[in-house]
Order: structure tokens, then C-alpha cells, then sequence
């Protein structure tokens, strides 16, 4: 597993030009506007409110209550969970401040259906998202990933590929410079198969709690200088 998170900001390095990519692929047919007034408490206000909506994920920023529901041209949302974390933890010189976390159920729109296609064969699925700032305390450049696994109670684990936001949360984080947005995983999802699908409520378990790994912290020369560190978070 050290191994894994070791080289973990190499790989992304050469993750992000693909994740560019998806991410323009998704972007030329446009975005509608946001249809509902985003509401946050005061200490998300600044983060949270000025977050610009994902290209391929429906934006979920006035979900505040569970059974709340949204839709935009990419899809409906609705929120089954949430937990207001605001915790800011400490890996090196980097400050990770988990704001929020979510469970949503959604139901992609249909010209949607591709981009997640390769991570599971649900028209419409749950997924775990968590709201983050990252910020880099020093005055020098480093690399480092929020997440680069998550596990849930359930058994489910997942690397930093499976992320569904690809907002370049990861790799290179300049001296003083910080990031924010989304992280996201889809659990509970069933292959495709004839047999799961038909066993899918049955293997359905409810999400209480999951495990974030960030990765290991490099300097600008590859070199470690400081540990992951492992987040587990209730909701």
C-alpha cells in the first residue's frame, strides 16, 4: 500500500493530460445555468459558493436536506445523506480541510451516459462526493493528492482513478497556492451482468462512514517529505 501511495503523484502527472481532455470533451456541448440559489453555511461560504459546476456531474450545491432533489442538463440529483464535516487536517505542509461530504443518488441524462459507462452499467446510481480545499503552507512547490484511495464500511475500495470530478485536485500544488472542489465515487454499483442486476437490492448496503487516504507528500524533486495520512470520516 506505501508503495501505491508512493508513486501515486507520478502516475497523475500523466493522468492530468487525460483528465484535460475528458474534461474539454465535456465541456463544448455547454452548461446550463444553475437553477436554484446555492445555500452553504458561513464556513463554506467562500469555497463552496464560488465553486464553478462540474462538466459532467449534475451540481449538487443546494442539496442541503436529505430528500432534496435537482436536476440541470446533465442529470437529477438527490441527496440520501449528508454531513457537514469542516475539519482541516495536517499532512506536512499541506492543509486539507474536508468540508463537506454527500451521498447522492443520480440519474445522468442521457447524452451523459458514455462518460460513465466505463465505471458502471446503472442508468442511475449512488455516489459518495466530498467537498475539499487543499493548501500548500509553504513557499515551495509540492505534489500531493487529497484522496488517492477511499474505502466504505461496505468493503468497497477506491483508487484516485475512479474519481467522477476530474477537477485536477491532484498533482502539483504551488507555494502558498490552494485548490478547491469535488472528489466523488460511485458505490453500490452492479457490473452489467444479467445475475447482478437481478441480485442489485440485495447487495445494496448503507453507506455510513468512509476511509479517505491522501497520498504521500513530494517536493518539486519527487523526493517524499511527508506521510499520507488516513481520514475517516461518519456521517
Amino acid at each position: 500500500m506505501r508503495g501505491i501511495l508512493s508513486i501515486f503523484v507520478f502516475i497523475v502527472v500523466l493522468a492530468g493530460c487525460s483528465s484535460n481532455t475528458n474534461t474539454e470533451k465535456q465541456s463544448a456541448g455547454g452548461e446550463q445555468a444553475v437553477k436554484a440559489t446555492p445555500q452553504s453555511t458561513s464556513s463554506q461560504k467562500d469555497s463552496i459558493d464560488d465553486y464553478q459546476p462540474n462538466s459532467q456531474v449534475t451540481d449538487d450545491r443546494s442539496l442541503l436536506k436529505v430528500g432534496q432533489t435537482f436536476s440541470d442538463d446533465k442529470g437529477k440529483a438527490a441527496l440520501k445523506d449528508i454531513k457537514q464535516v469542516n475539519q482541516t487536517y495536517k499532512i506536512g505542509d499541506v492543509e486539507l480541510t474536508v468540508k463537506e461530504m454527500k451521498l447522492i443518488h443520480l440519474r445522468p441524462d442521457y447524452s451523459m451516459i458514455d462518460y460513465f459507462h466505463v465505471l458502471t452499467h446503472d442508468e442511475e446510481f449512488d455516489f459518495v462526493k466530498v467537498f475539499v480545499d487543499i493548501k500548500n503552507t509553504s513557499s515551495k512547490k509540492v505534489n500531493v493528492a487529497p484522496i488517492a484511495l477511499m474505502k466504505t464500511n461496505t468493503g468497497e475500495t477506491f483508487d484516485w482513478n475512479k474519481d467522477i470530478y476530474l477537477e485536477e485536485l491532484n498533482g502539483e500544488l504551488e507555494g502558498g497556492a490552494e485548490k478547491s472542489g469535488n472528489l466523488g465515487f460511485i458505490v453500490n454499483a452492479s457490473s452489467g451482468h444479467a445475475h447482478d442486476e437481478q441480485s442489485a437490492d440485495k447487495k445494496k448496503k448503507e453507506i455510513m462512514w468512509i476511509e479517505i487516504t491522501t497520498s504521500d507528500v513530494f517536493d518539486q524533486n519527487h523526493k517524499k517529505i511527508s506521510n499520507s495520512k488516513k481520514i475517516k470520516i461518519e456521517f
